[in-house]
């Protein structure tokens, strides 16, 4: 999921939102610290000597040594991607958790980073050296890598084209799980019709064609399917059973009042109710879009479930947890969508998506990014507790990274989101920021580009007097951009459970479609073969 320069416009609620906040914020009294009572630093609590460290090591290498394949099939896959989520994003959300505890933070480990195999995802696309999220899950989940842009389509077809789709489909694992005999499910805290969450299920030559409103008007004229139509009508086997995340404006016709908002209407221009769709096309099917709806579904007792949570993106975890009446967690959806999809026993895959971590990221806005990242290893934490690794394979994954750096020298156990403050004289604490050449402070996290930059009209401020730990505080970047940028570097790849071992080296990004696909044991499919073919 990418937010370039033609998402602006879709992401403008977003960053007007935090304008606002900032605008306010700057008149409001501002948390101070003062410069020569800096807070000391978040202690180290485990037992850390000479002997401690040499026996960890050791310990480690026993551990890997006992490791062994389990080339065992999988029954199933479960895929978390987080959007947008570099090494360093994992870096900083793993120091954050920890000293959300109390603690130093940089000894904490995510859930997924205690998985026993790891690799590097090397994620340019055919046409781009830096890619958006639609050309990097295309190859994700299809095996085949293609242009920006574009949802599981090859690159012979033509960006914006819809003539050009036809022979040129990519069928995607989940695709393939439903020709298996397989329940399949995605969960997004984006809307369920953009990129990441639909290349699972879609085939369009523009990620941006989310409903029929967005279609060009030779696609409209054509009857060409949108991507939410694509939902509703997906061809192969039962359909999906599980689709949870936000996005309710692309299912609801224009004439329909949002149900939560009431200055918020659908958008679609065909008339079509898709919910309505979506609920009377199989028995036992539901819809739900809030948090009690959510929780009185039986697993047991539903066959197929739409959860739409908002008109646009769900809410950040950190505004979501403030008001939990409104919309289940990220966790919450992955523990429904595992326990409906548990009930085949041909088995089943998910894709489970932290789509915000990118969006927050755009805005330059670190603590929603790792606030974002750390909801998604907690998905993970519940998962594992749910599965037996014997016969599930779990991928944790990113699409891309984001320029997003952690810099400066800062003491054991600075604030991640504060000032950089530095070491003391030989067993003192921490006493002083850290400053640059005009004498100014500078915080340890920070931005290549975006929206926190300063400008020839607008220098670098001194944010000494600034809560920079504050969650809608910007962090300042070096290039000035309206939306930060995507990052080009690798990005990590975690696995765990049956085949798991497959994921190791330096790889390009399409090969992790092939692991899942080697893991179920599927058969080469077809692109002509459907449902009923």
């Amino acid at each position: 999921m990418m937010l370039n320069p033609r998402d602006n416009f879709r992401t403008a609620s977003i960053s007007f939102a935090l304008i606002i906040t900032m605008c306010f914020s700057a008149i409001a009294p501002i948390k101070t610290f003062a410069q020569n009572t800096v807070p000391p630093p978040y202690p180290v609590k485990r037992k850390e000597s000479r002997r401690q460290w040499y026996a960890d090591g050791r310990r480690a290498v026993v551990e890997a040594k006992a490791l062994r394949q389990q080339s065992n099939r999988a029954r199933n896959v479960i895929l978390f991607v987080g959007d947008g989520m570099g090494i360093s994003t994992v870096t900083a959300a793993r120091i954050l958790e920890g000293q959300l505890r109390g603690e130093s933070g940089e000894e904490n480990l995510l859930s997924f980073e205690r998985l026993p195999y790891v690799a590097l995802s090397r994620t340019y696309s055919v046409n781009q050296q830096t890619s958006d999220s639609a050309p990097t899950m295309t190859a994700i989940i299809t095996g085949v890598k293609t242009k920006d842009g574009m949802l599981s389509v090859d690159q012979n077809a033509v960006s914006g084209d819809h003539t050009s789709v036809a022979g040129n489909e990519l069928p995607s694992i989940l695709m393939l799980a439903e020709r298996a005999g397989l329940s399949t499910g995605v969960v997004s805290t984006a809307r369920i019709t953009h990129a990441t969450p639909g290349a699972c299920y879609a085939h369009t030559p523009e990620r941006e064609w989310e409903s029929d409103n967005n279609l060009s008007a030779e696609a409209r004229a054509d009857g060409y399917p949108d991507i939410a139509r694509q939902l509703i009508e997906f061809p192969y086997g039962d359909g999906l059973e599980v689709a949870l995340g936000g996005g309710r404006t692309k299912f609801l016709p224009r004439e329909t009042d949002d149900p939560e908002y009431t200055t918020r209407k659908g958008e679609r221009l065909d008339k079509r109710d898709l919910t309505r769709e979506w609920q009377a096309k199989r028995k036992g099917s539901n819809y739900v879009w809030n948090k009690s709806q959510f929780d009185a579904i039986d697993p047991r007792r539903t066959t197929h479930l739409l959860g739409l949570f908002e008109p646009s993106h769900v809410k950040y975890e950190h505004d979501r947890a403030k008001d939990t009446a409104g919309e289940p967690s990220l966790s919450e959806m992955t523990a429904k969508a595992i326990d409906m999809l548990a009930r085949n026993p041909r088995g089943y895959f998910l894709m489970v998506e932290g789509g915000r971590i990118d969006h927050a990221h755009h805005d330059g806005n670190a603590y929603r990014a790792l606030t974002e990242a750390i909801e998604l290893s907690n998905a993970v934490k519940t998962a594992l507790s749910k599965i037996n690794l014997r016969d599930t394979l779990v991928i944790v994954t990113a699409d891309h990274s984001h320029p997003f750096s952690i810099g400066g020298y800062p003491t054991r156990g600075n604030d991640i989101l504060g000032l950089t403050r530095e070491n003391g004289a030989e067993g003192e604490p921490a006493s002083r920021f850290a400053r640059d050449r005009n004498g100014r402070p500078y915080t340890t996290l920070g931005y290549l580009n975006g929206p926190g930059a300063a400008t020839s009209d607008k220098p670098r401020p001194d944010i000494a007097a600034t809560d920079t730990t504050a969650p809608d505080y910007l962090q300042e970047a070096r290039t000035p951009l309206g939306s930060e940028t995507h990052g080009g570097e690798d990005v990590a790849i975690y696995a765990g459970g049956a085949m798991a071992h497959l994921i190791h080296g330096v790889r390009e990004q399409n090969y992790i479609f092939h692991v899942m696909r080697e893991a179920l044991r599927f058969p080469r499919l077809s692109r002509s073969r459907k449902k009923g073919n």
